[in-house]
C-alpha cells in the first residue's frame, strides 16, 4: 500500500509586494511600502550549511532601482517562508549573493545611463541581454557567469509566479534560448589527486591530525578540520554530510570489528551507510592515516563537554569548538577552506607545476573513487556502490583513465595506425562479412569458442564490412534470406526477430558506406544482384535462420 503524503502547511501571511496597475498598463509598487521596508533578510542557522546569516538590500535603495530591489527582497523572503521549489537555505542565500547582487548593480548603472528610475516593467529581454553583455565584459569566468545568471533567473521566475512581473516565452522572450552555448566544454570538474599528490597530502595530514589523540587535546577548528579531511579521504563522502555528522553517526555492524558510518544527504533526503573497520590500536605506519572510527570516537569525546553550551540548531552535532569569542560553533565550509589553505602552505604541498596544491572535499571524493576503482580491478558497479551513486554517474563524473590505461591506449593507437598504413587490419571472415575478434568480441561468448551469434553481428562493435565484393556477397546473401523469411513467419515474429536486420543493413552499412565514400555504389549493386540469384552456400538453405535461433 502506498505511503500517504503529508503536505506541509504554508503560512498564508507571506510577504508580497502590494502592486497596482498604472494607466499605461504597467506595474507599480506602493512607495509607502518601499520607504518602510526592513532592508535586511536574515537566514536561519538551522538547516543552513553555510556561514551566511543575512543579506542587506539597503545599498540599492535610493539609487534609482527601488521597485526592483523591493520586489527582489520580498521574493527572497517568500522563498524562505514558503520553501517554494523545495529550496535549501544555502540555495536561497546563494540567490542573493550570486543572483541579485550583480544584477542590481547593473540596474543602477542602467538607471544612471537612462537618466530615470528603473521600474518593474523594465525587466524584459533588453535588460536581460544587457546584463549578459555586462557579464561577458567582466573578468568573471564563463562558468561563473552562467551560475550567476541561473540564480538571477530563479528569482525572476519566482516574481513571475507571484504575478509581480510578466515573463514572455519564445525566441523573443524575456530569457534568450541559449545564452551560454557549449558551456559543457568549458566547465571542468575537480580532478582527483594523482599518486604522488595523494601520498604527500596523506603524510602531511597524518602529521597534522595525530595531536587529536594526545592527552589534554582541545577541539580546535584546525584539529577537527584535519579529522574531517582524513575521513573524507578514507570514505569519499560529500562535504555537507561530513560537516553535519551527528554524534551518533557510528552504528553497530553485524560483523565483529566493524562499524557503520551513517551520513545524511540533504539533497534527496537520503542516508548513506559506509562499513568501517573498528581498529583498536591507533599506532599506524607512517604512510597510513588514523582509523576513521578512532577519529570519530575521539572527536566525540573532545566535543561532548560543548554540547550543553551549543545553540539549539547545533546540539547533537559532532564537530563543535569554541571560537575566538568563546562561543560554541561548528566547522563550516568557510572554516574548512581556510584551514585547508593553511595546511597546504605550512606543509608546502605543491602540484606537478609547482603551484600550491588545490585540495577540497570534491577532489578527495574523486581520489577515493579512482583508488577504489583501481583496487577492485575496474569493477565500476562496486565502485558506484561505494560512492552511493549509479554506475553511469560514477563513470561520467568521477573516473579518469589511469596511467596504465593511457599507455595501453597509446599502444593500441600505434598498432591501429600501423595496420591502416600497411593494410593489414586483422579480421576473420564470417558468414555475414568479417569480425575483428570472433572469440572475445563484444557479443562473443568469451570462453575460447567461436562466436556463432550471426543474427547479432550488426549490433556488435567488432563487426567489420569492407568494400571487398566477397564480403558484400556474404552480407547480401544474409540480407536476401532475411527478406524472404518475411513470407515464411508471422507478422509478429518478423517484427520481433528480423525487421531490424534489414533496416540496419540498409541504413548503417549501405547508406552510411556510400555517404562516407567507403563503399562503391556499383560494387554494392553488383554484390546485391549476385547474392539474390546465387547466395553464399551458408545462406543458401531457406531454413538457415531456424538453426540460429
Amino acid at each position: 500500500m502506498g505511503r500517504k503524503k503529508n503536505f506541509p502547511k504554508a503560512d498564508l501571511t507571506v510577504p508580497t509586494a502590494v502592486i497596482r496597475k498604472t494607466e499605461s498598463g504597467g506595474i507599480e509598487i506602493s512607495k509607502e511600502l518601499i520607504s518602510q521596508a526592513q532592508t535586511v533578510v536574515r537566514f536561519p542557522a538551522e538547516g543552513n550549511a553555510t556561514d551566511r546569516r543575512s543579506f542587506d538590500f539597503s545599498p540599492w535603495y535610493g539609487v534609482g532601482v527601488d521597485q526592483i530591489t523591493y520586489a527582489f527582497q520580498k521574493q527572497v523572503e517568500r522563498f524562505l517562508l514558503t520553501g517554494d521549489g523545495d529550496l535549501s537555505i544555502a540555495t536561497i542565500a546563494g540567490y542573493c549573493g550570486n543572483g541579485a547582487k550583480l544584477f542590481l548593480d547593473y540596474c543602477v548603472l542602467t538607471a544612471g545611463a537612462l537618466g530615470r528610475d528603473l521600474v518593474l516593467p523594465d525587466i524584459g529581454r533588453p535588460l536581460v541581454d544587457g546584463y549578459l553583455f555586462h557579464l561577458r565584459q567582466s573578468t568573471i569566468k564563463t562558468t561563473t557567469q552562467r551560475h550567476k545568471y541561473t540564480c538571477l533567473k530563479a528569482i525572476l521566475v519566482g516574481l513571475a509566479e507571484s504575478k509581480v512581473i510578466v515573463i514572455l516565452n519564445g525566441e523573443e522572450g524575456t530569457f534568450p534560448p541559449n545564452p551560454f552555448p557549449n558551456i559543457g566544454r568549458k566547465q571542468q570538474g575537480e580532478k582527483p589527486l594523482d599518486q604522488r599528490e595523494r601520498k604527500t597530502f596523506a603524510a602531511a595530514l597524518k602529521t597534522a591530525v595525530m595531536p587529536i589523540f594526545h592527552d589534554g587535546a582541545e577541539p580546535t577548528a584546525d584539529l577537527l578540520t584535519y579529522a574531517i579531511l582524513a575521513i573524507a579521504l578514507r570514505t569519499g563522502r560529500n562535504t555537507t554530510p561530513l560537516l553535519e555528522l551527528p554524534v551518533d553517526c557510528l552504528r553497530p555492524h553485524p560483523k565483529k570489528n566493524m562499524r557503520i558510518l551513517v551520513c545524511f544527504k540533504r539533497r534527496g533526503a537520503t542516508t548513506h551507510k559506509v562499513a568501517l573497520r573498528d581498529v583498536s590500536d591507533i599506532a599506524m605506519s607512517a604512510s597510513v592515516l588514523p582509523d576513521v572510527v578512532r577519529l570519530i570516537e575521539r572527536a566525540k569525546i573532545l566535543c561532548e563537554p560543548l554540547q550543553k553550551d551549543a545553540p539549539a540548531h547545533l546540539k547533537g552535532r559532532l564537530w563543535l569548538y569554541r571560537d575566538a569569542a568563546g562561543r560554541v560553533t561548528h566547522i563550516s565550509d568557510m572554516t574548512l577552506m581556510t584551514v585547508i589553505q593553511r595546511l597546504v602552505k605550512d606543509a608546502d604541498l605543491v602540484d606537478a607545476n609547482g603551484d600550491p596544491l588545490r585540495v577540497n572535499i570534491s577532489r578527495l571524493r574523486k581520489t577515493f573513487a579512482n583508488r577504489i576503482f583501481e583496487i577492485l580491478d575496474g569493477d565500476i558497479a562496486a565502485t558506484a556502490r561505494a560512492l552511493g551513486n549509479t554506475a553511469r554517474t560514477t563513470d561520467r563524473d568521477y573516473l579518469i583513465p589511469s596511467e596504465d590505461a593511457k599507455r595501453n591506449w597509446s599502444f593500441m593507437g600505434q598498432v591501429l595506425a600501423n595496420e591502416l598504413e600497411t593494410g593489414t587490419l586483422v579480421t576473420q571472415k564470417t558468414p555475414t562479412s568479417r569480425c575483428s575478434d570472433p572469440k572475445n568480441g563484444q557479443l562473443a561468448p568469451k570462453n575460447g569458442t567461436q562466436c556463432m551469434n550471426f543474427l547479432a553481428c550488426l549490433r556488435c562493435r567488432n563487426f567489420v564490412v569492407t568494400g571487398d565484393p566477397d564480403d558484400l556477397h556474404r552480407l547480401f546473401s544474409f540480407f536476401w534470406l532475411v527478406v524472404r523469411e518475411r513470407d515464411r513467419v508471422t507478422k509478429k515474429r518478423w517484427k520481433r526477430h528480423y525487421a531490424h536486420l534489414v533496416r540496419l543493413i540498409e541504413r548503417d552499412v549501405v547508406d552510411r558506406g556510400i555517404a562516407e565514400r567507403k563503399l562503391d555504389p556499383d560494387v554494392i549493386r553488383s554484390a546485391r544482384d549476385r547474392a539474390r540469384t546465387n547466395p553464399h552456400p551458408f545462406w543458401s538453405r531457406p531454413d538457415s535462420l531456424e538453426y540460429l535461433q
